[in-house]
């Protein structure tokens, strides 16, 4: 990516390398059970976009290219980290830029960003190792196409983005509804309607994946910290979980105890704090607009719906150990609990007012996306918007 000497900010194959030694091992499974996982997965994705398409009554804009050309990829813990390293390479690499011009021309520059990068790639390898065996199912909307991961066309004419690919992460389907002890084929369409969710906002709205983009680069464009600064911050972070967090919080309550903060709550400047309040809205709207989805059309196909959302949610508001608790709460993760919550109250209130075709204004432009605090309070959003 960016480098000086030959040397990254971040040693992006040592992180992959990294991740895929030190990732736990999927469940047990026949090789035979692994083909029809994989079979049983592409299926319920292909049957989920028809559900989700009727239930939402999104459809795909004139000139946008249709969903059959966004790859629907089933993979296992490794490459869902050779997925989201290509992921994070692509949208990182405005800040890595910039922080790379600011050690230009230092003394001593190029044996820093050599052990730097290589310290980094471990921790973020660590980081997506840990990560890599609790997601289910990923759309990726920012990654670019590779041999082994390829992503949907770009439409020149239309003027269209390129577009995403559906991840679903077979092992830890597996996992979870072994866990669970819940009916596999009812649980494995249940995710598939989440995830296919997800791909129906970004394919209907041409326009969403630059908003959020532009969000993201807005974000990391005010960075003004030196990485010394950022990796001290990273350690006051920590500490804070040491120190600070209980693990015994509710991940649903509003109230964040002092010394409980996230790495992101400790790098944060003013101006990112308004981003981030923005960007928070958004997704809290697609999640939460996708679990709306996942139970509103669970009824029909899915016949065990009630008692895998009972027992799902208990499992998203319980962490599996001390330690799963202290490292959702650093990075982060709590606040994503709540998205998922939030935003299906916030999508349940607007259908229940105005009807699903009222709700789907909020698709229109950024402008008509819910603000943090409509999130919080549906009527707001309603009064704004409905009213002109």
């Amino acid at each position: 990516m960016t480098s000086t000497g030959g040397a990254e900010m971040v040693d992006w194959n040592l992180a992959v390398a990294t991740a895929t030694r030190l990732v736990r091992p999927g469940p047990e499974v026949s090789r035979d059970e692994a083909r029809a996982v994989v079979s049983e997965l592409r299926g319920h994705a292909e049957a989920s976009e028809r559900h989700v398409r009727d239930f939402t009554a999104m459809a795909s804009p004139d000139g946008a290219p249709d969903l059959g050309g966004t790859p629907v990829l089933v993979v296992d813990r490794p490459g869902w980290i050779k997925a989201n390293v290509a992921g994070f390479r692509e949208i990182l690499k405005p800040l890595f830029e910039k922080m790379q011009s600011r050690r230009e021309g230092i003394p001593g520059g190029s044996v820093i960003n050599a052990v730097g990068g290589k310290v980094t790639g471990v921790e973020v390898g660590m980081l997506l190792s840990f990560l890599s065996s609790r997601v289910l199912g990923q759309y990726e909307t920012f990654a670019p196409a590779t041999h082994d991961m390829p992503a949907g066309p770009a439409d020149a004419t239309a003027g269209t983005p390129r577009q995403g690919r559906l991840l679903l992460v077979a092992p830890n389907i597996v996992h979870v509804e072994r866990e669970l002890d819940v009916d596999p084929h009812d649980f494995r369409l249940w995710v598939c309607l989440h995830e296919e969710t997800h791909r129906t906002q970004f394919s209907a709205v041409p326009w969403l994946r630059d908003h959020i983009e532009g969000e993201i680069q807005s974000f990391l464009g005010e960075t003004e910290m030196d990485p010394a600064t950022l990796l001290e911050r990273f350690r006051e972070a920590v500490q804070s979980i040491a120190t600070g967090g209980s693990g015994s919080k509710d991940p649903d309550s509003e109230d964040e105890p002092e010394g409980a903060r996230s790495v992101l709550d400790i790098v944060q400047t003013p101006a990112q704090r308004e981003i981030l309040s923005r960007v928070t809205a958004v997704m809290s709207l697609l999640e939460g607009h996708a679990d709306y989805v996942m139970d509103g059309v669970g009824p029909e196909v899915v016949p065990t719906v009630a008692e895998i959302r009972e027992k799902f949610q208990r499992r998203r508001q319980t962490g599996a150990s001390r330690l799963d608790v202290a490292l959702r709460k650093l990075l982060g993760l709590d606040a994503k609990l709540r998205q998922y919550k939030d935003g299906e109250r916030f999508v349940r209130a607007v259908v229940d007012e105005v009807g699903m075709a009222g709700f789907n204004r909020v698709w229109t432009s950024p402008n008509t996306l819910p603000t943090r605090q409509e999130i919080g309070r549906p009527q707001d959003w309603v009064a704004r918007v409905h009213s002109k």
